[in-house]
C-alpha cells in the first residue's frame, strides 16, 4: 500500500510518500481501506516527536479517518467486513489502509458523507468530553472559546450551542470571526483586541465566564483564566501557540476556579464505553442537523506536507481533510 512515513522527526516538508507493507492486526483490530483521512493538530506535532504519544520511527501519521473495513480482529463483534465507518487511530491515517483500535471503530450511517466523517470524531469527541465529563457545562453558562474557527473551536461552537450554552468566539482575523458568527456564536471578540478582558467582563454584567475552553495557550490563557467567575472551570485542550502559559496560583483559591486537563487520547483508550456513548449521541446529533462539520480544503494523499504547512500556519478555518481513495 501507499502511505506518507516519518523517517525522522521534523517538518512535514521531510515526510516521504512511498510504499510500505499493510499493517497487521491483532484480536482487538480492524483493518480499514482508508476513502478520507482528517488532518489534526496533533498531527503536526507527531511528526515532530513532541505529542504525549509517539510511535517509534518510522510511522505513519494521521490519527483519524472515514472508510470500509476490510478485516476484523476475532474479539470484535460490532463491526464487520464492508462496514462504512469512522475511527479514531492515533497514527497510520495518512495511508491506503489502517490498523486501528476497534473500541474507537464507529459505523457510520449511510446518509452521513465519509469526506466530513473523517474529520467527526477527534474535534466533536473531545469537545463533548471537554464540556460535559470534565467541564460540567450547565445549560445557560457562559463559554469562551480560544481559536474557536478551528477545528475543535469550530466544534466548541456547535456543541456549546446544542448544550444550551452562551458562547463567546475569540478569533485572529475578520474571516474567522465571520465564521464563528455564521457556526452560531453569541458574540464574537478579536483575540488580539487590547481590550478583550474588558469587553468580556461587559458581555457577562461583571460576573464572569463559566467556562473557557483552551486550545491555544500563551499570554490569552492568563487572561481568560483572571476573567472567569466564581466556580469558573478552564479547560486545557492543548498549546496551538507552542507558548505553556505559567498562571499565579492565587488565582484559582481567589476564585474557587479549576484548571481542567482534557486528553481525549487518554479518555478513549481507558474509558471505551463512556466515549462509545459520548461518539453514538454526536453521530445522533449530526443525523438530526444539529451538527455540521465543516471542510476548510481537500488535498490528495501525496500532498499531506502541504496541507500540514497550511494548518501549522494557522490559515485554516474548519478541518483540513487527505483524499485517499
Amino acid at each position: 500500500m501507499i502511505a506518507i512515513r516519518v523517517l525522522a522527526h521534523g517538518k512535514p516538508e521531510q515526510l516521504v510518500f512511498q510504499e510500505t507493507p499493510t499493517p497487521p492486526i491483532s484480536d482487538d483490530q480492524v483493518l480499514i481501506d482508508v476513502h478520507y483521512s482528517g488532518i489534526n493538530f496533533p498531527d503536526t506535532l507527531i511528526i515532530q516527536g513532541k505529542y504525549q504519544y509517539q510511535p517509534p520511527l518510522p510511522f505513519t501519521p494521521g490519527g483519524e479517518v472515514s472508510g470500509v473495513v476490510s478485516a476484523v480482529g476475532k474479539n470484535i463483534t460490532h463491526l464487520q467486513v464492508g462496514d462504512r465507518v469512522i475511527s479514531g487511530c492515533s497514527w497510520g491515517g495518512y495511508a491506503e489502509q489502517v490498523a486501528s483500535f476497534g473500541t474507537n471503530t464507529y459505523k457510520l450511517p449511510d446518509e452521513l458523507p465519509m469526506r466530513e466523517g473523517a474529520v467527526f470524531l477527534q474535534t466533536y469527541a473531545t469537545t463533548y468530553h471537554a464540556l460535559v465529563d470534565r467541564g460540567q457545562a450547565k445549560k445557560g453558562e457562559t463559554l469562551l472559546i480560544l481559536g474557536a474557527a478551528g477545528g475543535t473551536g469550530t466544534a466548541a461552537i456547535q456543541v456549546g450551542k446544542v448544550l444550551g450554552l452562551k458562547v463567546i468566539a475569540c478569533a485572529s482575523t475578520e474571516e474567522k470571526r465571520r465564521h464563528c458568527q455564521e457556526q452560531g456564536s453569541d458574540e464574537v471578540l478579536d483575540s488580539h483586541d487590547p481590550e478583550l478582558r474588558e469587553k468580556i467582563i461587559k458581555i457577562t454584567d461583571r460576573k464572569g465566564l463559566d467556562l473557557v475552553y483552551d486550545s491555544v495557550g500563551g499570554s490569552l490563557s492568563e487572561l481568560t483564566f483572571r476573567s472567569l467567575g466564581f466556580g469558573g472551570r478552564h479547560l486545557v485542550i492543548g498549546f496551538a501557540t507552542g507558548d505553556m502559559p505559567r498562571l499565579p496560583w492565587n488565582l484559582p483559591l481567589l476564585k474557587c476556579a479549576s484548571i481542567v486537563g482534557v486528553f481525549w487520547g487518554r479518555f478513549f483508550r481507558e474509558f471505551p464505553e463512556e466515549n462509545a456513548r459520548n461518539v453514538a449521541l454526536l453521530l445522533d446529533w449530526w443525523q438530526q442537523g444539529k451538527l455540521a462539520p465543516m471542510v476548510h480544503a481537500e488535498y490528495p494523499l501525496a500532498n499531506a506536507s502541504d496541507a500540514l504547512t497550511h494548518l501549522i500556519e494557522n490559515k485554516v478555518v474548519g478541518k483540513l481533510v487527505l483524499r485517499v481513495k
